[in-house]
C-alpha cells in the first residue's frame, strides 16, 4: 500500500482515505462519497478495514466484532472505491502477539481524550490514535474523513494530526441515522428483538434534552444528567454509562447547558454499548 501511494503522489494524484473496522453500512457509504468528492475523479479513494486490537480492553467484544470482508468489498466496488487496504495484525503490530514487549511504541493525546470515552474504556484512545497515525503514514492522504458519530474520536485525532504537523485535513462527516432516527452503527447488528426498539431511546434522550434547552434556554448539566438518565433507563435493558454536557471545541464539561452544548452519550442496550452525539 506504501508504495502505491507513493506511485499516486509522484503521478500528482489526491488521496482520500477513510478509516473503518469494516462490517459497513450506508453511514461508511456516505465517508467515501465525501472523499471522492474532496478529491475529485482524478483523485485516489482508500478504504482502510482493519479490527484494531490495541483500541479494544480484554473485556470487549473484539473477538465478536461483526466481520463481513466479502459484503465489504462487494459495498465498496459499488461505491467506486480505488483500493480497499486490509492489513494483518503483523502488519500493523509487528510480534507484538508473538512478543509483547517486541512492540512498544505508542500515539497518546493527553487532554481531549480523558473525559467520557477516555473514562469508560482507558486505553481505547491509545489503540486509536497509534492504528489511525500508522494508517496515515502508510497512505500518505491529503484528506482523511471521520464520522460525527464517534465526535470525540474525530476531536483526538484532529488535535493529533495538528499537534504532530501531519499534512492532511481531517473531514468531520454528518451521522447518518435509521429511519427511526437510531446513528447507524455496526454495532446495531447485536441489536436482535425488542432491543432494537429500545435502542431509540438514545435518540429520544437526545430529543428530550434539546426541547428542555429550547424552553429554558439554560439549564444546569446536573439537572439534565439526572433527567437524561431516567429518559434513558426508562426502557427496560438500557443501562446509562454516560451523559455527558461541553463545549464542542475544548470538550470541556459545562456547568449550564445552553443552545450549541455538545451532548454525548453511551448507553449500554442489552449487552451493546451504543454511542451517539448532538450539538444542542
Amino acid at each position: 500500500m506504501q508504495r502505491l501511494a507513493k506511485k499516486w503522489r509522484r503521478e500528482g494524484a489526491a488521496i482520500g482515505l477513510v478509516p473503518t473496522m469494516g462490517y459497513l453500512h450506508e453511514g461508511h457509504i456516505s465517508l467515501v462519497r465525501d472523499a471522492r468528492k474532496r478529491v475529485g475523479k482524478k483523485g485516489k479513494v482508500v478504504v482502510s478495514i482493519y479490527v484494531n486490537p490495541t483500541q479494544f480492553a480484554p473485556t470487549e467484544d473484539f473477538s465478536k466484532y461483526p466481520r463481513d470482508l466479502k459484503r465489504d468489498l462487494k459495498m465498496l466496488r459499488e461505491a467506486g472505491v480505488d483500493v480497499v487496504f486490509t492489513p494483518h495484525d503483523k502488519e500493523m503490530y509487528p510480534d507484538r502477539s508473538d512478543v509483547p514487549s517486541a512492540y512498544s511504541t505508542y500515539v497518546v493525546e493527553e487532554k481531549l481524550s480523558r473525559p467520557m470515552e477516555g473514562v469508560s474504556r482507558p486505553t481505547h484512545f491509545r489503540g486509536v490514535t497509534t492504528v489511525v497515525a500508522k494508517l496515515f503514514n502508510i497512505v500518505q492522504p491529503d484528506v482523511a474523513v471521520f464520522g460525527q458519530k464517534d465526535f470525540q474520536q474525530a476531536a483526538v485525532i484532529t488535535r493529533m494530526v495538528r499537534d504532530l504537523n501531519f499534512p492532511l485535513r481531517v473531514v468531520v462527516a454528518p451521522t447518518v441515522r435509521e429511519k427511526d432516527g437510531l446513528a447507524m452503527s455496526s454495532r446495531n447488528k447485536y441489536l436482535e428483538g425488542d432491543l432494537r426498539r429500545q435502542a431509540i431511546t438514545l435518540r429520544r434522550a437526545i430529543d428530550a434534552a434539546r426541547a428542555a434547552v429550547k424552553k429554558s434556554k439554560k439549564i444546569p448539566s446536573a439537572t439534565l444528567k439526572a433527567d437524561g438518565k431516567k429518559w434513558i433507563e426508562s426502557e427496560p435493558d438500557a443501562r446509562l454509562d454516560y451523559v455527558e454536557f461541553f463545549d464542542p471545541e475544548t470538550l470541556a464539561a459545562v456547568a449550564d447547558v445552553s443552545a450549541g452544548t455538545q451532548m454525548a452519550l453511551a448507553v449500554f442496550v442489552g449487552k451493546t454499548r451504543l454511542i451517539d452525539n448532538e450539538r444542542l
